[in-house]
């Protein structure tokens, strides 16, 4: 057999060459005529993990790596190293228990402490036990002085992400990842991450075709370099989003899920995974793993606000009042939770019924963003609601000064005069609206419902739906009002040809009870 230094030196060659495929068939030769060489075994199952680890398809080099292992393993049973190997292949396996056994067998038979509390930690990131994972990458930390950039990486994450309104946590946060770039130099795995860099001008590229709608070149763009560089997340994440962007969502959620098997903490795969399980109708799925990644980043108000949304459209309203709360209360920045508190406000005033609740958070709205003038209109809105029309008048009013021209504010403040029983002031308010607005239909409408039901003045009635339903050829309400005006002057045809207007809208629209359109039919020519 040849000389081990000259066989050691013949596999270097051949891996820096790049010829894997040739290294394994030389030590698979070697092995024919010396099958308890261990060295030979440790090597060949080394080969295969990189191999595997390089063309990274669906596993395919990682048994064979294992059984090299074990093979070694059964005439060198106490060489704890052997074990840490085992476990390693077992993480890329996906066998996260099993590499967690072997990797603590490791530990006994006295291998590397650090490498295999490091792996156990990565094994319990891909678990969601960030704590127990925490406490690893520590153990591991211990006595490792330059060849720790990776652990120091993966320890700021963890402290960031589990305890982000710590200060003192996250001064430690952002500790270790100085002294991540302070040891990255003397990690050579870690040198290997940092190129990935490289690859950011790739995702661009690949978003960029997209955008213009060549997806054969982007998805080519992406497969190149994830052959490349296998183990990079974001590589994924691009290649999952140029598939949603061709309507391939299927695999668009393949390719996030391995995203997320490669890096368990990636806010962009957790996005991309809701966003397309939400485009794809799959609730379930979304509310799943967007509730996985809050576990994670409690203090994340906006993936609390998107799990809202999603409750509410599947119409859990409760579950989503409780997320909205929760990113109210985390408040990031006063415009975005002033949104989020009038979403709040209008689930609560509309869906809900609570109007003292609605009234709540539109005051917390409006003390966020005091110069909103929707938050005034849904104020306002909320207190006519609670019949509290003293706060509402007082709101309204307030509106105007910031927005004296604002037309909605001035047929608010109609139809609370209205509600009210002050008429005039009402009527005054409503041509207001309408003179700052001359195609605000609402305005019209309830200008004419007042002249048609409070003064009788017919022809007025009738003239502001007519100018309603020209602004708006879609306002079944307006037609109704018309076909109401024509019944009363005894004109049944007209009026039968508006209220027949009005149930063609109202069937897209469901502004009325649609009984109430025919019984008003049927009346006509009874």
């Amino acid at each position: 057999m040849e000389d081990i230094k000259k066989i050691e030196k013949k596999i270097d060659k051949l891996t820096k060459k790049g010829d894997i495929q040739h290294a394994i068939e030389y030590c698979q030769d070697l092995l024919q005529n010396s099958p308890s060489d261990t060295n030979l075994h440790i090597r060949l199952g080394d080969l295969y993990l990189d191999r595997h680890l390089d063309i990274y398809q669906a596993k395919q080099y990682i048994d064979e790596a294992i059984t090299e292992y074990q093979k070694a393993a059964e005439i060198l049973i106490d060489n704890g190293q052997i074990y840490y190997k085992i476990g390693v292949a077992l993480y890329y396996k996906g066998e996260l228990d099993k590499a967690i056994n072997y990797f603590n067998i490791a530990i006994d038979k006295n291998a590397n402490k650090s490498d295999c509390h490091f792996m156990i930690s990565n094994c319990l990131k891909k678990k969601d036990r960030y704590q127990d994972a925490l406490v690893h990458v520590t153990k591991a930390l211990k006595g490792r002085f330059f060849n720790s950039a990776r652990m120091h990486y993966s320890k700021s994450k963890l402290l960031k992400m589990l305890y982000f309104t710590n200060f003192k946590q996250r001064f430690l946060s952002n500790f270790e990842l100085f002294m991540a770039i302070i040891t990255l130099p003397f990690d050579k795995e870690a040198l290997k991450k940092a190129n990935r860099l490289q690859y950011i001008t790739v995702m661009v590229q690949a978003e960029c075709l997209a955008a213009k709608g060549e997806f054969e070149k982007a998805f080519a763009c992406c497969n190149e370099a994830i052959d490349k560089m296998p183990g990079f997340a974001d590589l994924y994440t691009a290649l999952g989003n140029v598939y949603v962007k061709a309507g391939k969502l299927e695999e668009a959620i393949i390719e996030f899920k391995m995203a997320l098997w490669i890096e368990p903490l990636s806010y962009r795969a957790y996005s991309g995974l809701v966003n397309t399980y939400e485009e794809m109708g799959d609730y379930e799925n979304a509310i799943a793993y967007s509730e996985k990644y809050v576990k994670i980043h409690p203090q994340n108000a906006l993936m609390h606000s998107n799990i809202a949304n999603l409750y509410f459209m599947k119409g859990e309203v409760e579950k989503a009042v409780s997320h909205y709360q929760a990113a109210i209360a985390i408040n990031p920045k006063a415009d975005w939770t002033s949104i989020v508190a009038q979403t709040l406000g209008y689930i609560q005033q509309n869906v809900i019924k609570n109007t003292d609740c609605a009234i709540a958070n539109y005051c917390a709205a409006n003390a966020l963003t005091p110069k909103e003038i929707d938050v005034y209109i849904s104020l306002g809105s909320a207190f006519y609601d609670n019949e509290d029309y003293k706060n509402a008048l007082i709101v309204y009013r307030r509106a105007l000064e910031l927005e004296p021209d604002n037309s909605k504010i001035h047929c608010n403040l109609g139809y609370l005069y209205w509600g009210m029983g002050n008429i005039d002031e009402a009527i005054k308010e409503y041509k207001l609206s309408i003179k700052f607005d001359s195609k605000y239909d609402i305005a019209y409408n309830n200008l004419g419902v007042i002249y048609l039901d409070d003064l009788v003045q017919m022809q007025n009635a009738i003239d502001c739906f007519k100018k309603a339903v020209e602004c708006n050829p879609n306002y079944a309400l307006a037609y109704y009002n018309l076909g109401r005006c024509y019944a009363l002057k005894n004109e049944n045809i007209e009026a039968a040809k508006y209220f027949q207007a009005s149930m063609d809208v109202n069937n897209i629209t469901n502004e009325i009870d649609p009984e109430d359109i025919q019984e008003r039919l049927n009346n006509l020519f009874n």
